[in-house]
């Protein structure tokens, strides 16, 4: 049966070609999404970009038919502009002038037409308002990545022989050598199993390129070994011994971060690293930077890059007073209070003389070593030979994560640190941020390194990774 799919116009902002992702169905567009459009079209930053891409497909598909009466999509659905519906009723307390309740009269009016509706929206209100009506509603699913606790951590724990563990540092670890214990409730009573039939109680492993392993002894859980897969074998990590600018990776989660950043651009020109709060995932890419920069033998780009997204700001930095490092200085506050720590290691003497510690963060912005920049004037950019740190880049839409990444010039390395599970965005969550969605993607390519920090990983204080771990 043919599916009547009605998208709000936050579907068409999020993805211009959101059209085509419903096979043969029929979508419909009411005509409160066009003025949505309109409204939209010149705004700056990304709403206002998107909304711009919409209309220009819309014009190509008008040129091919009557959107009014339905044109062919080439995936072989078929696509409507819906006027009509004006005069449905809906529950009181509805107003009736709101675009929301408007694209909710065009879907009750064709339901009962008999029409198999489905409201397409990222809006979780609106949702909840088409339930009351009686219509089927969902979220715009085909960007979506798996739930969080699902979703590729670029880690995890194996188990090996003795003899194997013994051999690592020389020829590495095969697929086969490494396995993971069957579930509890696959395992029979041990009572009259010889070791060799306990041995087939196991789970194959299957490697994702670059991923990253702590290998168990199968005799001593807590004797242990790190590596990573480098497509054919599990090798030894190379930089446990490095510490860059100074600092000491303190946990595995560390090791693997230190690992994944001190990689040269050309051989993993994008890492992603999720993880919660104060797990040092932008302290840690700050020192990798700094070292990749002031080491003579290792400098490897011309500068850091730093930008994070910001739900509001990105969109209405043009018309903030003053230079754009005044405009957004404000929200680096996060990438300031890591500097501090890294330009003077000395806890006790830090911040007894305010002045002089602000004067060496001064420097490395003003000498270029740092320089930070909005979001919305990143787009489109060519940016070469550059270390370039995106922060909390859970905020991010897939859109934009992919004009970010697919603009990477040569020599510039993408770092992108967040954690899904503090969206900021009113129309992003855990499955359909930048960040997850990248990861998702990128899961698997050799120019790709991810590390997903845990909650026990955090190092910010006592009372942070306790809290972490209560709240």
């Amino acid at each position: 049966m043919t599916k009547t799919y009605v998208l709000d116009t936050n579907v068409l902002i999020q993805s211009p070609y959101a059209l085509l992702s419903f096979e043969d169905n029929k979508v419909v567009l009411p005509i409160a999404v066009l003025e949505e459009l309109d409204k939209l079209k010149n705004e700056e930053g990304e709403r206002g970009a998107n909304a711009r891409q919409s209309i220009r497909y819309l014009e190509q598909l008008r040129q091919t038919g009557n959107l009014f009466e339905g044109v062919a999509l080439k995936n072989g659905g078929t696509l409507k502009i819906e006027a009509n519906f004006v005069n449905i009723d809906l529950p009181f307390g509805f107003a009736s002038d709101s675009n929301d309740n408007r694209i909710l009269k065009v879907c009750k009016g064709l339901a009962e037409k008999g029409e198999s509706v489905i409201l397409v929206t990222k809006d979780i209100i609106v949702r909840l308002k088409s339930q009351k009506i009686g219509i089927a509603a969902e979220d715009f699913t085909t960007e979506q990545s798996p739930h969080l606790k699902e979703q590729y951590t670029g880690r995890l724990d194996v188990y090996t022989s003795d003899k194997a563990m013994s051999e690592f540092k020389k020829k590495g670890l095969s697929p086969e050598q490494i396995y993971l214990p069957a579930a509890p409730e696959d395992i029979p009573p041990k009572e009259g199993i010889s070791a060799d039939d306990m041995s087939s109680f196991r789970q194959e492993v299957q490697p994702v390129y670059n991923q990253f392993f702590i290998i168990h002894s199968e005799t001593n859980d807590k004797k242990t070994l790190l590596g990573r897969y480098n497509g054919k074998l599990i090798v030894p990590l190379k930089s446990l011994k490095e510490e860059p600018f100074g600092v000491k990776p303190v946990n595995v989660g560390q090791k693997f971060l230190q690992e994944a950043l001190m990689q040269e651009a050309e051989t993993a020109p994008l890492v992603i690293v999720k993880g919660p709060a104060g797990t040092a995932k932008t302290f840690y890419s700050l020192a990798v930077g700094l070292d990749k920069i002031y080491n003579a033998d290792k400098k490897s780009y011309r500068r850091i890059l730093i930008t994070r997204p910001n739900v509001q700001f990105d969109e209405d930095i043009g018309f903030l007073p003053g230079t754009e490092q005044e405009k957004i200085a404000p929200y680096l506050r996060p990438i300031i209070d890591n500097l501090e720590i890294l330009v003077d290691r000395n806890e006790k003497e830090r911040y007894k003389n305010e002045k002089e510690l602000k004067g060496k963060i001064d420097e490395l912005f003003a000498r270029g070593i740092i320089m930070a920049e909005a979001m919305n004037f990143i787009r489109g950019r060519s940016i070469t030979h550059t270390y370039l740190i995106i922060d909390e880049a859970q905020n991010l839409t897939p859109k934009q994560v992919k004009g970010i990444v697919t603009r990477v010039g040569k020599g510039t390395k993408v770092i992108l640190l967040g954690d899904p599970g503090q969206i900021d965005h009113p129309l992003l969550d855990e499955r359909t941020n930048g960040l997850s969605y990248a990861s998702e993607k990128m899961k698997g390519s050799p120019l790709c390194y991810q590390i997903s920090m845990l909650t026990e990983e955090c190092e910010r204080s006592a009372l942070a990774l306790d809290a972490a771990q209560r709240m």
